[in-house]
This record gives structure tokens, sequence and C-alpha cells, in this order.
């Protein structure tokens, strides 16, 4: 005579109660609708099924569903917050300040390792953008300040997802373009009623810029070399050119403003 075992069938537990059933498989990953994230799927309590989705005003609640959704959207937004800002603080990649005759510009240049985004920055005015590039290196090329002075952004892969990027200016890089100016410029900082001023003068065409503008000049010969003479905001400037008698230094160029010698500025 073959026995017959009897099974309780299990209680199914309270609907309150959300507990995973050991064994059971996890829930599914949050998705996102719309503007919000929200549960999809359906997650097996004893013998019943229920619906992980956000549960209505009216039952609210209930299930315990709405407390994990506003948990899911909690720390779905906390995630893409965290990635969000590490994007931000990540395209920034270079910033330069380049001296030019019509001022001190600054370049800022933002490069995405990720989509081949590159945006470049002139003075805080987006010169170029370009939103997707399959290829991750490369140069973008583009112009500074009034004098549409050349200058280009070298991107070069050093190893692996690491990037180096050079500032050329005019063909040379900055390190090079900068001791060709201490040759051929000379600077000058000086504060006449209240406003600072930079008067830079450009030795081989002996042209004069103050803050951007290119001043204009009327040049004499001396007894002991020429003068260049201008004005700003109202005050007579003068720069004297004499010989220092020395092959190496050659001429010597000195700024006076109202019979006083300004001091040579180093950038």
């Amino acid at each position: 005579m073959s026995k017959i075992r009897l099974f309780k069938k299990p209680r199914p537990p309270a609907l309150g109660s959300l507990q995973r059933p050991r064994g059971a498989a996890a829930p599914p990953r949050a998705e996102r609708s719309g503007s919000r994230w929200r549960l999809r799927g359906l997650w097996a309590v004893g013998s019943l099924f229920v619906p992980l989705q956000p549960a209505s005003s009216d039952t609210r609640g209930r299930h315990g569903t709405s407390v994990m959704a506003r948990a899911a959207d909690r720390d779905a937004e906390q995630e893409r917050s965290r990635y969000s800002h590490l994007e931000k603080m990540t395209d920034l990649v270079a910033v330069w300040e380049v001296a030019l005759s019509d001022g001190v510009h600054k370049i800022e240049f933002e490069h995405g390792t990720t989509s081949g985004k590159r945006v470049v920055y002139v003075d805080g005015k987006e010169e170029i953008r370009r939103e997707w590039m399959f290829k991750l290196v490369g140069k973008e090329t583009f112009t500074v300040g009034a004098t549409k002075t050349k200058a280009a952004i070298n991107i070069d892969a050093v190893s692996g997802f690491a990037y180096e990027y050079t500032l050329e200016i005019n063909g040379k890089s900055l390190k090079k373009h900068m001791e060709n100016r201490l040759k051929t410029t000379n600077t000058w900082i000086l504060n006449l009623d209240g406003t600072d001023y930079r008067v830079v003068l450009e030795k081989d065409t002996m042209d004069v810029w103050c803050n951007g503008q290119k001043m204009e000049t009327a040049g004499e010969f001396v007894e002991d070399g020429t003068e260049t003479h201008f004005t700003v905001a109202d005050h007579s400037c003068c720069i004297k050119a004499v010989s220092s008698g020395k092959r190496k230094e050659g001429i010597i160029h000195t700024l006076i403003v109202n019979n006083r010698e300004i001091p040579e500025a180093v950038e």
C-alpha cells in the first residue's frame, strides 16, 4: 500500500511586508521614464506577484511600493548628480594665459574623453564647439584678440586614457612665444587717475598699444635717439629710444609719463 504524504500549503506573507523570500531573484533595476525613475517588473512574494511600481496617492504606503520607488528615485538622483559633477570637473582640462600686444588673454579648453567633445573659450567667449568627435586626438585652430593672432591647441595621447594638451601661438609653443616677446616688445604697467593701464611697444614696427587699443603716435628724431609721443587719458606720454652702446643690449626703450620714468614690467 503506497503512502500518501500531505503537505501543508505555506501561507503567503502579509502584503504589507515586502521582504525578499529566500532563494527569490533580486528585484529588477530602476529604469528612467520621462523625468522620473521608476521600478519595472514583478517580484514574487510567496504565491503572489506584486507589481513594483510607485503606488497611487490613494494607496501610498500600501505594499510598501511607494516607499521603495521614492528610495529608488533618491538613489538614482544622487548617482546622476555625482557623475554629472564629475563630468563638469573633468571636461575642463587646460587653462592658459597669453600675453599679446592688445592684452593678456585667457584660453580655456574642454575635452570630453568619452564623447570627444571639444570646446574652446577665449576670454570667456565660446570660439569652437564640437559635441561628438570619434577621433580623440587632433588639433583645433582659432584666433585670439584684436590682432587676430593665430593659435592652435594640440591634443596628443600620452598613454592609455591620458592626454596632453599644448598651446601654440603663431606656430610656436607658448614658451617660445613668451621668449620671443621678451626680445621684440616692451611692456609697462601704470596707474593714472585711479585707472590701470598696460602700455606695450612692438619694437619691430614701433606700434604702441594701450589696454587693447592701438594708439595714434607721432615720432621724431632727437639728439640721442628717437621719441614716440602719444596721449593716455589726457596725460602726455613718450617712449624714448637710445643706444645702449653695447651690441648685446642694443637699443633701450624708456616710457616717460608726465616727465616721470615708468619702470618696465615683466609678464
